[in-house]
């Protein structure tokens, strides 16, 4: 069965277009009567590949955006389904790909998603049990045959036929926030994406350094930049970070202030903008655009395109129109004053100071590491010892009771059994990341500061990489992924499951089981 917006994906002589469609909430108000209409005119008037549904947006409820991709579908085109790891957990995940694989809805979108934030009676419990990384791990096991275990062997499923992509924000201030973005991309193509969707923004720049960082490292996926219609209202929201990801800065926001004043009230400078970017992105070597835009029309939608291919021969003019750095903004790459764009030189980070304070506690750790939890070196062959000798027995709820004591008074422990915090400069993911992140930060993070705690708490991933990166060691996070915790551990000594090679360290450290002990005869 084709699959219209994967051939047009990969096609190099085509460029992909997306329409991005919001449900909303309800099953037959107004938006998604509005979504229903859209899809039909997209599906008739065959200029667009996909629509692209979202998962909840905001954190808010909305109509499932599995149901509308089937109803899309139907309409004979391609859906493109937002892929969120908020709401549900690894089973519901993996209930809610069967169906999708069982409609033929093909297509996903997979991020982190939005932190949640309302609900019926109140603000709704948090999931994130995987993360990106490992969601697209799980989809391309899917792909090749879900191995199911079983007493009297494995059995395996039939292969699905997922084509699935990842979200990528470029648009960092910090060396920090961006550093562990583009470490986390590898991570995710390391899962399995076939396709990159980057996050809302304005920085020619910024755009053509995601081409040069995956060209450098001999990465070839395909890249979709991101065209959102933008006026002034949703621009001062951005602005404010109120969207968690999408960067308009404070002279964007100027320009759009003085075009709204306009008596179209700054409708055609906006389109005409976004056609700009898009003969920009076509010129920077992009697979695709997606499109997106409150309200947005089809017809408007095609404007973008068809003007969009009229610029299309001087796209490198329109460059310094969108040359919207972030104050002090951190790059990849180093400019190329002529072109306005990146060159392949990448930026010296060593003297650039960091981003986070680290903190005594950290020199510490790092002694305590060196001293029992290395494998083969000091005490970590008597501290195993000691836990083998504990296994099963009452002595191991009084190390457990221990050492949880130690770890909540220095990092608030959540005793979760299946400690990150090796891999992870001994900062814990599933206390202090409000989205549980192993292997990287999410898109919200803006100018350092964690999504949900603005101004408040630096972003989880910033510290990480500033701790690292006080002794030189920030690229110990480009390595493959962190599995997700597992809950047969939780509330049990991690430092046990360490010990005992049980948790997800034992492989990658080559700690192994103890040998089984034997009764001892009567």
């Amino acid at each position: 069965m084709e699959n219209k917006f994967k051939e047009s994906i990969l096609d190099k002589n085509v460029l992909s277009v997306t329409w991005e469609l919001v449900p909303g909430r309800g099953a037959n108000e107004k938006a998604q009567q509005s979504a229903i209409a859209s899809s039909e005119q997209a599906a008739k008037g065959g200029r667009v590949h996909a629509l692209t549904i979202t998962d909840n947006p905001g954190g808010n409820p909305a109509m499932l955006a599995d149901y509308l991709g089937v109803e899309i579908l139907g309409m004979g085109i391609e859906p493109l389904v937002h892929f969120t790891c908020k709401d549900k957990n690894r089973n519901q995940m993996e209930s809610q790909l069967y169906a999708l694989d069982r409609a033929k809805v093909r297509n996903l979108l997979v991020m982190t998603g939005d932190y949640t934030y309302t609900g019926f009676e109140g603000r709704p419990k948090p999931v994130f049990d995987l993360d990106p990384c490992n969601a697209l791990k799980l989809i391309s096991e899917m792909n090749k045959g879900l191995e199911i275990p079983g007493m009297k062997g494995p059995t395996y499923h039939a292969p699905s036929d997922f084509f699935a992509g990842a979200a990528f924000s470029p648009f960092k201030a910090t060396e920090a926030e961006l550093m562990v973005q583009y470490y986390k991309l590898k991570k995710k193509i390391e899962g399995g994406a076939k396709f990159i969707v980057c996050q809302l923004g304005y920085d020619a720049r910024k755009f053509h350094e995601v081409i040069q960082f995956l060209k450098v490292n001999k990465l070839d996926i395909p890249v979709v930049g991101n065209i959102y219609v933008l006026p002034y209202g949703a621009a001062n929201v951005m602005n404010q970070n109120k969207l968690p990801g999408c960067v308009v800065t404070d002279k964007l926001l100027a320009e759009l202030n003085t075009e709204k004043t306009a008596a179209d009230k700054g409708v055609g400078t906006r389109m005409l903008r976004a056609a700009k970017l898009y003969a920009i992105l076509k010129g920077i070597g992009c697979a695709g655009v997606h499109i997106g835009g409150h309200n947005l029309k089809h017809e408007q939608v095609e404007y973008i395109i068809d003007e969009g291919e009229k610029l299309f021969p001087k796209w490198q003019e329109l460059v310094k129109e969108f040359d919207y750095p972030q104050p002090n903004g951190f790059y990849y790459f180093e400019k190329d004053e002529k072109t306005g764009l990146n060159t392949d030189r990448p930026t010296n980070r060593a003297k650039l100071p960091l981003d986070a304070p680290v903190g005594m506690g950290y020199s510490f750790m790092r002694k305590m590491h060196a001293l029992a939890f290395t494998p083969n070196k000091k005490l970590f062959g008597m501290m195993r010892g000691i836990y083998i000798s504990a296994e099963g027995k009452k002595r191991m709820k009084k190390l457990h009771f221990f050492e949880h004591m130690a770890k909540v008074a220095m990092l608030d422990c959540k005793d979760c059994g299946d400690c990150a915090m090796l891999d992870l400069a001994y900062l814990c993911p599933m206390s202090q990341c409000p989205k549980n992140q192993r292997n990287g930060a999410c898109g919200g993070s803006f100018n350092g500061w964690c999504e949900i705690y603005p101004n408040e708490k630096k972003c989880f991933w910033v510290r990480v990489y500033a701790r690292l990166k006080s002794h030189g060691e920030e690229r110990s996070l480009d390595v493959p992924m962190v599995p997700p915790p597992n809950w047969d551990f939780y509330q049990t000594s991690s430092w046990a499951n360490f010990y005992l090679g049980k948790d997800h360290s034992a492989p990658i450290l080559g700690i192994k089981r103890p040998p089984s002990k034997v009764p001892a005869s009567k």
